[in-house]
Protein backbone atom coordinates (compact mmCIF):
# COMPACT_ATOMS: atom_id res chain seq x y z
CA UNK A 1 0.00 0.00 0.00
CA UNK A 2 1.86 3.05 -1.25
CA UNK A 3 -0.99 5.53 -1.48
CA UNK A 4 -3.41 6.98 1.00
CA UNK A 5 -6.87 5.44 0.97
CA UNK A 6 -9.63 7.92 1.79
CA UNK A 7 -13.20 7.24 2.85
CA UNK A 8 -16.12 9.46 3.78
CA UNK A 9 -19.11 8.47 5.89
CA UNK A 10 -22.33 10.05 7.02
CA UNK A 11 -23.17 9.32 10.64
CA UNK A 12 -26.95 9.40 11.06
CA UNK A 13 -28.34 11.30 14.01
CA UNK A 14 -30.48 9.80 16.76
CA UNK A 15 -30.22 6.29 15.27
CA UNK A 16 -28.42 3.97 17.66
CA UNK A 17 -29.10 0.98 15.40
CA UNK A 18 -26.81 2.46 12.73
CA UNK A 19 -24.22 3.99 15.05
CA UNK A 20 -20.92 2.26 14.47
CA UNK A 21 -21.44 1.49 10.77
CA UNK A 22 -18.55 3.74 9.73
CA UNK A 23 -16.10 2.38 12.33
CA UNK A 24 -17.10 -1.18 11.44
CA UNK A 25 -16.51 -0.51 7.74
CA UNK A 26 -13.09 1.01 8.44
CA UNK A 27 -12.21 -1.97 10.66
CA UNK A 28 -13.08 -4.39 7.85
CA UNK A 29 -11.09 -2.37 5.29
CA UNK A 30 -8.04 -2.32 7.59
CA UNK A 31 -8.27 -6.08 8.12
CA UNK A 32 -8.58 -6.66 4.38
CA UNK A 33 -5.34 -4.77 3.65
CA UNK A 34 -3.49 -6.54 6.46
CA UNK A 35 -3.10 -3.62 8.85
CA UNK A 36 -1.55 -4.08 12.30
CA UNK A 37 -4.26 -5.78 14.47
CA UNK A 38 -3.56 -3.59 17.52
CA UNK A 39 -3.89 -0.44 15.41
CA UNK A 40 -7.16 -1.80 13.95
CA UNK A 41 -8.52 -2.32 17.47
CA UNK A 42 -7.57 1.20 18.52
CA UNK A 43 -9.09 2.77 15.38
CA UNK A 44 -12.33 0.80 15.80
CA UNK A 45 -12.76 1.81 19.45
CA UNK A 46 -11.88 5.49 19.00
CA UNK A 47 -13.99 5.92 15.89
CA UNK A 48 -16.98 4.12 17.41
CA UNK A 49 -16.84 6.36 20.49
CA UNK A 50 -16.77 9.42 18.23
CA UNK A 51 -19.73 8.15 16.21
CA UNK A 52 -21.76 7.49 19.36
CA UNK A 53 -21.00 11.01 20.61
CA UNK A 54 -22.28 12.43 17.32
CA UNK A 55 -25.49 10.39 17.59
CA UNK A 56 -26.09 11.28 21.26
CA UNK A 57 -25.16 14.95 21.26
CA UNK A 58 -25.12 16.36 17.74
CA UNK A 59 -27.79 14.73 15.62
CA UNK A 60 -25.13 12.96 13.54
CA UNK A 61 -22.32 14.26 11.39
CA UNK A 62 -19.63 13.23 8.95
CA UNK A 63 -16.47 11.17 9.23
CA UNK A 64 -13.44 11.31 6.94
CA UNK A 65 -10.76 8.62 7.21
CA UNK A 66 -7.32 8.53 5.58
CA UNK A 67 -5.44 5.24 5.76
CA UNK A 68 -1.73 5.32 5.00
CA UNK A 69 0.97 2.71 5.63
CA UNK A 70 2.07 4.36 8.88
CA UNK A 71 -1.15 5.85 10.32
CA UNK A 72 -4.91 6.22 10.22
CA UNK A 73 -6.20 9.80 10.43
CA UNK A 74 -9.85 10.34 11.30
CA UNK A 75 -11.80 13.59 11.25
CA UNK A 76 -15.29 13.53 12.73
CA UNK A 77 -17.30 16.70 12.20
CA UNK A 78 -20.75 17.66 13.44
CA UNK A 79 -22.95 20.72 13.56
CA UNK A 80 -24.30 20.06 17.03
CA UNK A 81 -24.34 22.26 20.11
CA UNK A 82 -20.57 22.13 20.67
CA UNK A 83 -18.83 21.27 23.92
CA UNK A 84 -19.11 23.95 26.59
CA UNK A 85 -16.23 22.71 28.74
CA UNK A 86 -13.76 20.37 27.01
CA UNK A 87 -11.69 19.84 30.17
CA UNK A 88 -14.80 18.67 32.05
CA UNK A 89 -15.95 16.55 29.10
CA UNK A 90 -12.59 14.75 29.17
CA UNK A 91 -13.18 13.52 32.73
CA UNK A 92 -14.17 9.87 33.01
CA UNK A 93 -17.81 9.57 34.04
CA UNK A 94 -18.82 13.13 33.12
CA UNK A 95 -21.78 13.11 30.76
CA UNK A 96 -24.39 15.49 29.43
CA UNK A 97 -26.35 12.64 27.80
CA UNK A 98 -30.10 12.79 28.45
CA UNK A 99 -31.73 10.14 30.65
CA UNK A 100 -33.42 8.43 27.66
CA UNK A 101 -29.95 7.82 26.17
CA UNK A 102 -28.57 6.51 29.46
CA UNK A 103 -31.53 4.12 29.71
CA UNK A 104 -30.33 2.59 26.42
CA UNK A 105 -26.90 1.93 27.97
CA UNK A 106 -25.08 4.86 26.37
CA UNK A 107 -23.84 8.17 27.75
CA UNK A 108 -21.67 6.88 30.61
CA UNK A 109 -19.12 9.64 30.12
CA UNK A 110 -16.36 7.44 28.74
CA UNK A 111 -16.43 8.52 25.07
CA UNK A 112 -13.80 11.26 25.00
CA UNK A 113 -11.59 9.61 27.66
CA UNK A 114 -11.61 6.36 25.63
CA UNK A 115 -10.81 8.25 22.44
CA UNK A 116 -7.80 9.83 24.15
CA UNK A 117 -6.74 6.43 25.54
CA UNK A 118 -6.91 4.60 22.19
CA UNK A 119 -5.40 7.23 19.88
CA UNK A 120 -1.84 8.43 19.46
CA UNK A 121 -3.06 11.98 19.04
CA UNK A 122 -6.40 13.70 19.51
CA UNK A 123 -7.49 17.29 19.03
CA UNK A 124 -10.92 18.81 19.62
CA UNK A 125 -12.07 21.98 17.86
CA UNK A 126 -15.42 23.05 19.22
CA UNK A 127 -17.57 26.13 19.27
CA UNK A 128 -20.76 26.34 21.31
CA UNK A 129 -23.72 26.65 18.98
CA UNK A 130 -21.66 25.73 15.90
CA UNK A 131 -20.41 22.17 16.37
CA UNK A 132 -17.37 20.05 17.05
CA UNK A 133 -14.57 18.62 14.94
CA UNK A 134 -12.53 15.78 16.38
CA UNK A 135 -9.13 14.96 14.87
CA UNK A 136 -7.69 11.55 15.77
CA UNK A 137 -4.60 9.64 14.67
CA UNK A 138 -3.65 6.03 15.33
CA UNK A 139 -0.15 4.99 14.31
CA UNK A 140 0.28 1.66 12.54
CA UNK A 141 3.08 0.58 14.84
CA UNK A 142 2.54 0.68 18.57
CA UNK A 143 4.73 3.25 20.29
CA UNK A 144 5.55 2.75 23.97
CA UNK A 145 6.36 6.42 24.63
CA UNK A 146 3.78 9.09 23.84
Amino acid sequence: MNNVLSFDYTVPGDDFTRAGEASSDVKHKLKKIGYNPEAIRKVAIAMYEGEINMVIHAGGGNAHVDISPDRVNMVLRDHGPGIENVELAMREGYSTAPEKVRALGFGAGMGLPNIKKYTDSMKIDTEVGKGTTLYMTVLAEHKTAR
